[in-house]
């Protein structure tokens, strides 16, 4: 690996997310514009994480991971309401809101440590 942040955990964890989300998105019979947003929001988890490692200062690394954990949260909330339309099953919801929660609790963890 060439970049420093391909090595981190959460990159790793943030990646499977996104692919979790990807293989939802194919599977499930979603609007357009459920696929996008989730799509977009689950890709934006992996990218703040990598764009956020190649900052200089804490603080500006410190406010993508915030605004990283803020896309995890919004992914929730997609879920969250397709749950509730019955488009995706209860166990799709569960499983991708541990893997949310996961990634939430590291990115808080970095977000304290840049504090």
């Amino acid at each position: 690996m060439k970049f420093e942040f391909q090595k981190l955990e959460v990159y790793k964890k943030a990646k499977f997310f996104h692919e979790k989300a990807k293989e939802l998105v194919a599977n499930n019979k979603l609007s357009n514009y459920s696929k996008d947003q989730l799509s977009r929001a689950s890709f934006s988890v992996v990218l703040n994480i990598a764009e956020g490692s190649g900052r200089f200062s804490k603080a500006d690394r410190r406010n993508f991971f915030v605004i990283t954990r803020s896309s995890v949260f919004e992914c929730v909330a997609i879920l969250d309401v397709l749950k509730d339309e019955k488009i995706i099953k209860l166990e799709e919801y569960e499983e991708m809101e541990n893997y949310a929660d996961e990634l939430s609790r590291m990115l808080f963890a970095m977000i304290k440590n840049l504090s």
